[in-house]
């Protein structure tokens, strides 16, 4: 075949077939009397092997040798193949993500799209100080895209630069819990704890709440502490049963202490039976949450006492609950305490005695009967 009929046939273009002629590629066998060249159907095969090779992504070069190299196995360079596509789509996915954070910030003209793409560019500098400088100084709040903050602060290692990001990430609005919240369900346990800290950091945003219950499930105990903190200062009841077991495990247990003190007075939330945000609530509804929170404060101190009373909890364990008892409400730990006061343990009973004796003064003289009673 000549060469026009074998373009038509392969699809390869004439001017590409030269083009393999003159590197060695594919050579027609033949010539006509006239010059023209003339292929054969084993050189017609070859072309579509050229092609094939193309299609994997192989440069010339390399099919060249791929095809004139006997003992050239294919596996070494099939890897480095896959290793360069990887390499590109996440370049792609990469400039994608920048070009989506651009057409978030809803640029007014060049400008706008020049001060976002400096941000990015501050963002990814090797240096901590520059990135930190780059949030700081970077645009106001509401030209800021939210997801790109999102994605930095997911990605960010230095402590001090992503505490700059979560504060960022709270004045720029809600628009970053999409993100964050697949961060909160991200394979790497990294990325999930800077997630659930940023989504702490702005729990009233919409979604926040949910992607915070669902962290205290998480198997890595810094997350759910986070979660389990966040969700405790907002007043969701469902985080108590982390809260004390970080008391037991002595993971901020200060702060899971005072946490849960403030939800034993607290209203909380409960779950469906609450009030929704900005719901209207009949005196009815107010009596009935007057009635939850000591309801609260009692399940609250069972969960300490039972921790207490488990036999494999060691003289550190049981003072951290001990201690955490004097955070609840009014008299709701007197009589756990009055029983610790006699405890074996004599650092616990100790520490009971002490903190039974706090509990005294902390009630009013009318509640215990007054002078004379």
């Amino acid at each position: 075949m000549l060469i026009g009929e074998v373009a038509r046939h392969s699809g390869v273009s004439a001017r590409m077939l030269r083009h393999y002629d003159a590197l060695g590629l594919v050579r027609p066998t033949g010539r006509t009397t006239g010059g023209y060249r003339e292929y054969s159907a084993e050189d017609v095969r070859r072309i579509f092997h050229v092609e094939s090779l193309r299609s994997l992504g192989l440069s010339l070069k390399q099919i060249g040798r791929a095809l004139q190299d006997p003992v050239f196995t294919p596996s070494a360079l099939v890897s480095d193949l896959i290793r360069w596509t990887e390499d590109r789509l996440e370049r792609e996915r990469e400039l994608l993500e920048r070009l989506r954070a651009i057409d978030a910030s809803a640029p007014a003209g060049w400008q706008d799209v020049l001060r976002v793409v400096e941000l990015m560019q501050g963002l990814d500098s090797a240096s901590a100080a520059r990135r930190q400088q780059t949030v700081l100084a970077g645009p106001d709040a509401g030209a800021v895209p939210a997801e790109l903050l999102a994605g930095a602060v997911l990605s960010e290692p230095d402590p001090v630069v992503a505490g700059a990001l979560r504060w960022a990430l709270a004045r720029s609005g809600a628009g970053a819990v999409a993100t964050l919240t697949a961060g909160v369900r991200a394979e790497d346990v990294a990325v999930r704890r800077r997630a659930v800290q940023a989504v702490a950091a702005m729990p009233e945003a919409p979604g926040a709440a949910a992607a915070l219950t669902g962290a205290l499930g998480d198997p890595d105990a810094t997350v759910r502490g986070h979660a389990a903190l966040a969700l405790g200062r907002r007043g969701v009841h469902a985080a108590v049963p982390a809260l004390v077991r970080m008391v037991v495990e002595g993971r901020n247990d200060v702060d899971a202490a005072e946490v849960l003190g403030t939800l034993a007075q607290d209203q909380g939330q409960d779950g469906d039976q609450d009030q929704a945000p900005g719901q209207e609530q009949s005196d009815g509804d107010h009596d009935q949450d007057h009635g939850r929170a000591p309801a609260r404060a009692d399940r609250i101190l069972t969960a300490l006492a039972d921790e207490l009373a488990r036999p494999t909890a060691d003289s550190a364990t049981r003072i951290r609950l001990t201690q955490a008892l004097l955070e609840l409400p009014g008299t709701t730990a007197r009589d756990t305490l009055a029983h610790l006061a006699r405890d074996d343990d004599p650092a616990v009973a100790l520490i009971a005695s002490a903190f039974s004796a706090v509990l005294d003064e902390r009630v009013p003289q009318e509640t215990r009967g007054g002078p004379g009673a």
